[in-house]
């Protein structure tokens, strides 16, 4: 790993070769635990995207050429490779995001591995299909075909394992690749291309450049050359690259934000709820696109899961995130934090109560992090569905909490965003998680749990939150072109 004093200095990778980097022309990466900059990367313009874009073409009819099988096997080395440095990658994760290192190592890491070595097995999941026609005398077959150059870009909350949910499927279709992590979270993204090199990954296979939204990001979305984006990240970029790529009629995924409800009926098991919908809205800080920002609790049980649930979050450990036992670390970055700390205090201006986190508890940190991004979990009350705090997504350690009578009322209340990713009900009762999984209007619905995922199961959101879906089959489909060939039998 290179390094400059006590800061990391992170290279592009394009051709199969890294890029040494011009000190000059640099963009500061922070710790969000510390505040301090801890690695250095390229501030890449649109030249350094055109130059991968070439490589990534010039090596992709090789490439796609290869069989599945083959390119199989780059894939499971790479997990395994993955698999040998888990502790390094864990601890680079969580230096560079915020997030516990113990939450990096039984998450992040190994999620990224499965990525490479599910998809490199899911290649069975494509099957072409055929028909007869007697009367004209003939028959059609299907073939599913690479699209190209497809450009993949990453958010800074989950780097690594969003970054492996493209690049897996992408190459394995026999795509090549340009990918442009997030400028705040680049450093895994690097040692993935360290990888890459020591298996013998063809050069150009993928490419990465490491660089802002504006040039680097737009000029990878905009090169006429890139045949697909793949996006995950914030609605507002998700909107601008639909309008950015409209004329050219290239394919686009985009994985957008979310304003998710979990719905606590009566009936629900009390303890395992509290537990769960915890879990759900603080995990990571809050900052996972599926995380829970709006409680529906039924009037019935409203206050004792309140009284419990706000006792839950108490003992949730914030600070330092190489302690085995924290659970929140810092969040990403100064203006994200300034950004929620904001969104609490609108919460006030909106006549919220605070039940508990910012403003209620003091935060103690220790003499290394007091200049770091931390946010204690926060839960509010009392607000109507129309303040901001319910409607915008805050993407921090913050949910609100609220009462519903109904069935019917709470449908209409939770669908009443302009988001639909996911949603989580808690109920015994087997009808009334069946009627809401059907009318909730998201992307996913969890049922008397959260965040368990079959990567075989479609994801992706509806409304502003998304279009198009990802997961094995649903992957490797959006980054293939299918063709039928019909032939008349002579």
């Amino acid at each position: 790993m290179g390094e400059m004093g006590d800061k990391i200095i992170v290279e592009n990778f394009i051709g199969g070769n890294f890029i040494p980097i011009e000190i000059n022309n640099v963009i500061p990466s922070y710790n969000p635990a510390t505040g301090e900059v801890w690695a250095l990367l390229p501030d890449s313009s649109a030249d350094e995207v055109d130059i991968a874009v070439k490589a990534a073409s010039e090596a992709f009819p090789s490439w796609s050429q290869l069989g599945y099988a083959e390119r199989g096997k780059y894939l499971l080395e790479i997990a395994d490779k993955i698999d040998l440095q888990l502790e390094e990658f864990a601890v680079a994760e969580s230096k560079d995001q915020g997030k516990p290192v113990s939450l990096a190592r039984t998450l992040d890491i190994p999620r990224a591995s499965y990525n490479f070595r599910k998809f490199a097995q899911s290649w069975q999941s494509l099957v072409d299909t055929s028909n007869s026609l007697p009367g004209p005398g003939v028959i059609n077959i299907s073939s599913r075909h690479p699209l190209g150059v497809a450009g993949l870009i990453s958010p800074w909350n989950l780097p690594l394992y969003l970054l492996t949910f493209k690049i897996a499927p992408a190459i394995m279709a026999g795509n090549t690749v340009v990918c442009k992590p997030s400028e705040m979270t680049s450093v895994t993204a690097w040692m993935l291309a360290k990888v890459m090199k020591e298996v013998g990954l063809p050069a150009g296979v993928v490419n990465i450049v490491f660089g802002y939204g504006s040039p680097c990001g737009q000029r990878i979305v905009t090169h006429p050359k890139v045949r697909m984006i793949s996006f995950t990240g914030s609605t507002a970029i998700g909107q601008k690259i639909a309008q950015l790529t409209a004329a050219s009629m290239k394919r686009v995924s985009l994985e957008l934000g979310g304003k998710n409800a979990a719905v606590i009926f009566n009936d629900a098991n009390l303890d395992d709820t509290v537990a769960g919908v915890t879990r759900s809205a603080f995990l990571n800080q809050g900052e996972i696109c599926l995380c829970t920002s709006r409680i529906f609790v039924q009037s019935k049980i409203y206050d004792a899961f309140l009284e419990k649930f706000v006792a839950s979050v108490k003992k949730l450990k914030v600070g330092n995130p190489m302690e085995e036992d924290t659970f929140t670390g810092a969040v990403n970055s100064k203006p994200h934090y300034d950004k929620v700390m904001s969104y609490i205090q609108f919460a006030r201006d909106d006549g919220g109560t605070i039940q508990c986190g910012e403003g209620v508890s003091a935060l103690n940190l220790g003499p290394a992090n007091k200049n770091g991004y931390f946010i204690q979990p926060t839960v509010i009350s009392g607000l109507s569905d129309e303040a901001r705090c319910m409607q915008d997504e805050i993407f921090g350690p913050v949910t609100c909490i609220t009462k519903f009578e109904s069935e019917k009322e709470v449908i209409e209340r939770v669908n009443d965003t302009r988001y639909g990713l996911c949603a989580s009900v808690w109920s015994q009762n087997v009808g009334t998680i069946h009627r809401l999984g059907q009318q909730l209007e998201v992307g996913t619905v969890w049922s008397n749990c959260w965040l368990i995922r079959s990567l075989d199961m479609p994801f992706g959101g509806c409304k502003e939150s998304g279009s198009g879906r990802e997961g094995t089959r649903h992957s490797l489909e959006a980054f293939t072109e299918e063709k039928t060939h019909c032939i008349k039998i002579m």
